[in-house]
């Protein structure tokens, strides 16, 4: 028996729980793995509260991070006692995921710790810091550099958010922070950000061209603030979106991009292929400063996971929530 979260859709309505599990109801898989840590992201937390239809399959466990050691593998990849990290490919929507002592898995969508990392380190990066790393990654590979000027990053407060601002502080970059909570000014210009601005400025309509101010910036909002904020992107600048805490519509113009030539880059963490999340994990040993990890997380338990997760969507939660796995 182990213990998890386990989110149900029936007669009796949708509805999550900790409760003991059985060995036996473990999904397919062809890796067995022991969870040290798991995380608490903006999707587990619409899936625990059912907000949005985030579980398509059910009964679901939720957690789309874990990281743990391989204590069974039938994967030429994968020896017992392996240390390994997970994000994304589904997990937490159509196979169980992390919010549990043990999860079986497909070995193909793990990627071995890195020897930087702790198991908590590394959900403290979870899958919102792999964002972020493969964010910057993107725009970098659009040509951006520190001499290009200052990079925008949205929902500062968020996961994504804190992390980027961290990796772009690190690498050299000028950064400015967008945020509904300036009163914690203080929290963004430890993580690095040299500029913080209110979230009001960039959440109404506005002019299809704006004044050129930022060479890039990460977007974890969209709507009417990535559409702001593209109006303001430099010539020839780029903007990675990967986030949608504002909603999925983009009332924007095409002037921005026709006229000033900017790149809206898209950037999906969850089948992202293994060479480039390798890429990414590598790069977060270097690009991240492991001691701003503390700054923007917090842990909490298993049992603690279904009341933070309606914190979160409530806009209580800033940073990184790591979910700590009893034994």
């Amino acid at each position: 028996m182990f213990k998890a979260i386990l989110i149900h859709k029936d007669e009796q309505g949708y509805r999550a729980a900790l409760q003991d599990i059985d060995d036996t109801a473990l999904p397919e898989g062809n890796v067995t793995v022991r969870v040290a840590c798991s995380t608490l992201n903006y999707k587990d937390g619409l899936a625990i509260t059912g907000k949005s239809p985030v579980v398509r399959k059910f009964p679901m466990v939720p957690g789309i991070d874990l990281a743990g050691t391989v204590e069974s593998s039938q994967h030429p990849d994968y020896q017992p006692g392996d240390q390994v990290v997970l994000n994304g490919w589904g997990v937490g929507e159509i196979h169980w995921g992390g919010h549990a002592q043990k999860a079986r898995l497909n070995g193909d969508w793990l990627v071995p710790l890195p020897k930087a990392f702790t198991p908590a380190q590394a959900m403290a990066i979870g899958t919102a810091g792999y964002t972020a790393m493969l964010c910057v990654m993107a725009l970098e590979r659009h040509g951006l550099t520190p001499d290009k000027g200052q990079v925008l990053v949205t929902g500062a407060a968020g996961g994504v958010g804190s992390v980027a601002i961290a990796i772009l502080a690190k690498l050299g970059y000028q950064v400015a922070a967008v945020t509904g909570r300036p009163q914690e000014a203080d929290y963004f210009k430890q993580l690095g950000a040299t500029q913080v601005l209110d979230r009001a400025e960039f959440a109404s309509p506005g002019k299809p061209l704006a004044k050129e101010r930022w060479a890039a910036a990460v977007d974890t909002v969209g709507s009417h603030t990535l559409a702001n904020v593209c109006a303001a992107i430099q010539y020839r600048g780029a903007v990675a979106a990967c986030g949608l805490v504002g909603g999925m519509d983009f009332p924007a113009s095409v002037a921005p991009f026709i006229l000033r030539g900017i790149t809206l880059i898209g950037v999906d963490s969850v089948m992202c292929p293994r060479p480039e999340r390798l890429q990414a994990w590598q790069r977060l040993a270097t690009d991240l400063d492991i001691r701003k990890l503390a700054l923007i997380t917090h842990e909490i338990g298993l049992a603690d996971v279904i009341p933070t997760a309606h914190k979160l969507l409530e806009g209580q939660v800033r940073g990184r929530v790591v979910v700590k796995i009893e034994d």
